[in-house]
């Protein structure tokens, strides 16, 4: 038997308050877990082009009951903890039909993964090796929510699932357009527009979403996909927004995987491979700024007050950003640049601070990493602001020169190039989620 405790605030009989009552969903959720009795339903997605099906996407069903429907399953199991347990339970469900079912390449699994599973034990095994072991072209689908929840955790997971050549999906994008400045980061293979999150929002807003979404297609390669469409006008307003593929009731409803057509030969892998498998460490902000344009020569407090401005610009632009600093040791982090930082944490979506022993959190809101001893980094000071409008960065390389602290020599680069600033930045957040060896 299982049991709780309940308080009387969610019962209209005050008088339970506090006593031990009979948890019926728990046991009901805890017999469905251990006796793996979710199955999944797959529904298509198309190319607006042909209406050809190049992938199908794993949703999860509960058993006849309470629990049949997602919302009722995954809620009961988000509130008794066991939201893991139930995840990792319908990923693998997911696969087992999947491949008895011979799904292959050259269409793809969409397979939905909760924010706790990126950040407890990492991407189920058997999601990695699904593309080498059964040729199942595998796609892991994320809310953009868990961006906001975990930058450092996601972006991880997302490095473990390239390193094993699957795919990622993100999901609900506009629901939280604070999200939209770490596109550059998570670096989606598809980006996935929910019409229903879209009309919630009209004019300045939405124009913003779809400008950001359009602009890192346009840079990354992204598919844009549309979901939730019902209609024909649906697929205008999809094709309108950029969406170039689609998913909804109007080409399916999810359904067994029996119905799943057999793939067309022809057709190129769908999403296509993006990224190589292994990546070095990053070049420096500076190294790959010198590339871009010859350094100058310049003085610690000019370089402040450039720092200054860009500072302020991702405080008061219009739209989220993401603010990256080098700081090369934790002793430049003086009270007056603390006090700015903190701001700009509360202003921005995401502000980050690399040194040497900087500390997890160097200042209130502020997310720090500590840099490696023979990182050239040490001998850098960088500020990096990157949103979905403005992308501007200051990178400087140390002289090491003497005499007092405003007057020390810098070789620097400053560049509004959206695409060497954006190199720039995920320079520095590679460095910030790095996992320590071991």
């Amino acid at each position: 038997m299982v049991w709780s405790r309940v308080s009387g605030r969610n019962r209209p009989d005050t008088a339970n308050r506090g006593v031990w009552v009979f948890d019926e969903i728990g046991v009901e959720l805890d017999a469905v877990i251990a006796a793996e009795a979710v199955y999944p339903v797959f529904q298509p997605v198309v190319s607006l082009h042909d209406r050809a099906v190049v992938a199908y996407e794993a949703l999860a069903r509960g058993p006849r009951g309470d629990l049949h429907a997602p919302d009722r399953l995954f809620g009961a199991a988000r509130e008794r903890g066991r939201l893991a347990d139930l995840d990792a339970l319908c990923q693998r469900r997911a696969l087992e039909v999947a491949v008895e079912a011979q799904l292959r390449r050259p269409m793809s699994l969409f397979v939905n993964v909760e924010p706790a599973g990126m950040t407890g034990q990492g991407p189920l095994p058997e999601l990695l090796v699904a593309p080498r072991v059964h040729r199942l072209n595998v796609v892991v689908e994320v809310t953009e929510r868990a961006l906001l929840a975990d930058p450092g955790g996601l972006l991880s997971f997302a490095g473990t699932l390239r390193g094993a050549g699957v795919g990622l999906a993100l999901d609900d994008v506009g629901a939280e357009p604070a999200s939209l400045a770490l596109l550059p980061f998570l670096r989606p293979d598809v980006v996935k527009l929910d019409l229903a999150v879209l009309h919630r929002h009209s004019g300045p807003d939405l124009a913003r979403i779809m400008t950001a979404v359009t602009a890192f297609a346009e840079e990354s390669g992204a598919i844009v996909l549309a979901e939730g469409i019902e209609t024909e006008v649906h697929e205008h307003v999809a094709g309108s927004l950029g969406a170039t593929h689609g998913q909804g009731w109007r080409f399916g409803c999810p359904g067994p995987i029996e119905d799943v057509p057999p793939p067309d030969p022809g057709r190129q892998v769908f999403p296509p491979p993006r990224l190589p498998r292994t990546r070095p460490r990053p070049d420096s902000p500076f190294a790959i700024g010198a590339r871009h344009r010859d350094p100058l020569p310049g003085t610690a407090g000019l370089l402040r007050e450039v720092s200054r401005l860009l500072e302020e610009h991702a405080a008061v632009t219009d739209g989220p950003s993401v603010v990256l600093a080098a700081f090369q040791e934790r002793r430049h982090v003086t009270a007056a640049v603390a006090h700015r930082y903190a701001e700009l944490a509360e202003r921005t979506t995401l502000v980050v601070a690399l040194g040497a022993d900087i500390g997890p959190e160097p200042v209130p809101g502020v997310r720090g990493a500590d840099l490696a001893p023979d990182d050239p980094l040490r001998d850098e000071w960088s500020v990096v602001v990157l949103g979905p409008h403005f992308a501007g960065a200051l990178v400087a390389q140390d002289l090491h020169t003497r005499g007092p602290d405003g007057d020390r020599l810098f070789d620097y680069v400053l560049t509004y190039d959206r695409r060497v600033v954006t190199v720039m930045a995920q320079a520095l957040m590679a460095r910030a989620v790095a996992r320590p060896e071991g």
